[in-house]
Formats: structure tokens, C-alpha cells, sequence
């Protein structure tokens, strides 16, 4: 049995990642835990509004915050709903301090992490890729599938490679973690830098390793840069499709001034990535 986090703001119920997490759950057997990040410096609410021509508002502060408590409640009774519905093994945790560092550190024991791509546990919209993902990407310790906010059945999968052993982990991670969808139409995408000969690296080595998790899939060799090629061949592809890939290696510094291939993808597309790094 697999243990698989839904990660969710109970202020901001976020329906799609649900339905993601029950439609993968119920298809294999795991235990699948709704995270409710509560954490306590975050409100639905604004220091403003508890301003009157007196001050800072004790009343409002105090509905306020009652209102925020039943959102949440309101949230949690969604999540279970849903798992009972579907007849699933599932278990609700409430992390009541800092979110991201809870987070982080709930994926320790996990399997597999699904969440909003869009999440910020702020008040605020944020352009995507959001701090709070980027943050997240960055250190959590188990694969990650960051998810749009429409739900659809994933249908067919797409493998980013990169000739990286980042890349091939990856792929090993999805193939452990979620047999049940290896059966899918399955297309390999690698791209050949512009000046050199079209070529699969190590082609011997990974047709083997493919042959033996996903034995339909098919081979698409392109030559550009990766990050302008594969997004315009991507762009036109169904939404039910899951983009594979390995990411965020790089050290916290770095990542803040060069953009992964999971940054742009997030930014340009409006499907689910499944996301794992090696370190």
C-alpha cells in the first residue's frame, strides 16, 4: 500500500487537486491523506479589515476568525465526503504551524504529493510558477504532481528526457508509484541541442530500461532548445495528458535565477506534472 498526500488550503478549497488524488487513489490501493495546511499567521481576512475609526476591532477580529475556522471545518467534511464516496482508505491531518516547513516535512512519509499548481497560502493570485510551489519543489522529499485547476482523467502520458540521470529517475519514480496508468498511450520526448546529429543518448541503455516499464511507448526526437521545442509541442497536446520530468536540483541560490524546465511548463501549459528529483 502506497501513502499519497492531497495537499489542500481549507480557505481555498481547491477541488481539482481532490478529484486528482481520488481518481489516482481509487485505481490502485493506497492510503490517501488530505493535508490541511492551517496555518495560524494565514487568513482569508486583511489587517484592514478589522480597522474601524477606533482601531484594530476585537469583534471583527473575532468573527473573523470564527468564519475562517467553519470554511475550514466546511473543507475537511468536502475531503471526507469525497474519500467516502469513493470508498477509499483515507485519514485527515490539520498542520496548525508554518505551512510550507510542515509540508515539507509531511513528504518525508510520503509516497507521492498532489497539490494545486496555483497553491500560494496567501490571500493573493501569484503568476505561476508561485513561491510557495517553487519553495516546495525545492526540498520535498517525495515525487510531486502538480495539477491545474480543472480535473480531467488522465489518458495518455508524456516522458521528458533529458540524457540526465535526474530525468531517468523520474520516470522509474512514476512507473513504481503509479503502475495503473503505465498501460496509457505513452510518447518519450528528447531534444537534441541545434548544431548536433538527431540521436537518443545512451539510446541502448534506455530503449532497454523503456522496454521494461513501458514497452508501447513511442520515441519523438527533436533538435532546438528544449525549453522553446518542447513547450510548442506540447501546447497543442490534450489536457488530460501527464507530463513526466525530473527538476529542481540545483541549490535554493540557483533556482532563483535560472528557470526549470518545470517552471515554464507550469506557466505554459494547463496539465498535470509529475514532478521528482534525485539529489
Amino acid at each position: 500500500m502506497k501513502k499519497i498526500i492531497a495537499a489542500l488550503d481549507g480557505l481555498k478549497y481547491s477541488t481539482s487537486t481532490v478529484d486528482y488524488a481520488v481518481d489516482i487513489s481509487r485505481q490502485t490501493q493506497v492510503q490517501l491523506i488530505g493535508v490541511f495546511l492551517d496555518d495560524p499567521t494565514y487568513s482569508s481576512y486583511k489587517i484592514y479589515d478589522l480597522v474601524t475609526d477606533k482601531g484594530v476591532s476585537e469583534a471583527k477580529l473575532r468573527k473573523l476568525s470564527e468564519k475562517d475556522m467553519e470554511t475550514r471545518q466546511e473543507s475537511a467534511e468536502r475531503f471526507e465526503k469525497s474519500c467516502k464516496e469513493a470508498k477509499l482508505n483515507f485519514n485527515l491531518h490539520h498542520d496548525q504551524k508554518v505551512a510550507i516547513q510542515e509540508l515539507k516535512h509531511e513528504s518525508i512519509y510520503a509516497d507521492l504529493l498532489i497539490i494545486d499548481s496555483s497553491e500560494t497560502l496567501t490571500h493573493y493570485e501569484e503568476k505561476l510558477p508561485t513561491r510557495f510551489i517553487r519553495d516546495l519543489l525545492g526540498d520535498a522529499q517525495c515525487p510531486v504532481m502538480l495539477v491545474p485547476k480543472k480535473f480531467r482523467p488522465i489518458k495518455k502520458l508524456i516522458l521528458l528526457y533529458d540524457g540526465e540521470p535526474s530525468s531517468v529517475h523520474a520516470i522509474k519514480m512514476f512507473s513504481y508509484l503509479l503502475p495503473q496508468l503505465k498501460a496509457l498511450d505513452t510518447e518519450i520526448i528528447f531534444v537534441n541541442p541545434a548544431n548536433s546529429l538527431l540521436h537518443l543518448p545512451d539510446k541502448k541503455l534506455m530503449q532497454e530500461f523503456m522496454r521494461s516499464h513501458f514497452p508501447g511507448a513511442k520515441y519523438t526526437l527533436m533538435k532546438g532548445k528544449a525549453e522553446t521545442e518542447i513547450i510548442k509541442y506540447l501546447k497543442p497536446v490534450s489536457k488530460d495528458t501527464l507530463v513526466v520530468l525530473g527538476a529542481y536540483r540545483r541549490g535554493a541560490v540557483s533556482r532563483w535565477f535560472r528557470e526549470s524546465m518545470a517552471d515554464i511548463l507550469m506557466r505554459e501549459l494547463k496539465v498535470p506534472l509529475f514532478i521528482a528529483h534525485n539529489k
